[in-house]
């Protein structure tokens, strides 16, 4: 009997291990290094921050703390957020690109969108691509 429980256990175990992972939700991963990044830029941490950065960025910014004068000067909502929401986001050519929308009501007391554009990388990591930031927190789609 025991031998039996043994073998059943064995296969179970083989099975489980021979089956792929699961793919996680291209969707959940980018919101999660968006909130990464953003977390990084309320630290003041300018080397995890620029980590989240995608190549064509780091391209124009080759210089982390160069990276981190310019969000902090042209992107503060994005920068030092007071709340922020996760709203719409549209997947195209089967993930490859996602956009992001991020409802932020600023320090300031003004509302702003942010659309992330979150590219995915050859290795399979999403990184972002690009923000646009627009003064309001209407949802008008992407």
């Amino acid at each position: 009997m025991r031998a039996l429980s043994a073998i059943l256990v064995l296969c179970a175990a083989f099975i489980t291990a021979s089956l792929p992972a699961r793919a996680e939700d291209p969707l959940e991963t980018t919101q999660q290094v968006i909130e990464r990044q953003i977390s990084a830029f309320l630290k003041d941490d300018p080397d995890t921050a620029y980590s989240y950065a995608a190549p064509g960025i780091k391209a124009l910014f080759p210089d982390k703390n160069v990276f981190f004068a310019m969000v902090k000067k042209s992107y503060e909502p994005v920068y030092h957020p007071g709340n922020y929401a996760f709203g719409r986001s549209k997947s195209v050519d089967d993930g490859a690109m996602i956009y992001q929308e991020v409802l932020i009501s600023g320090r300031d007391g003004k509302d702003w969108t942010a659309i992330y554009q979150m590219a995915r990388q050859p290795d399979g990591q999403y990184k972002i691509n690009g923000v646009q930031i627009v003064p309001n927190t209407d949802s008008k789609g992407i």
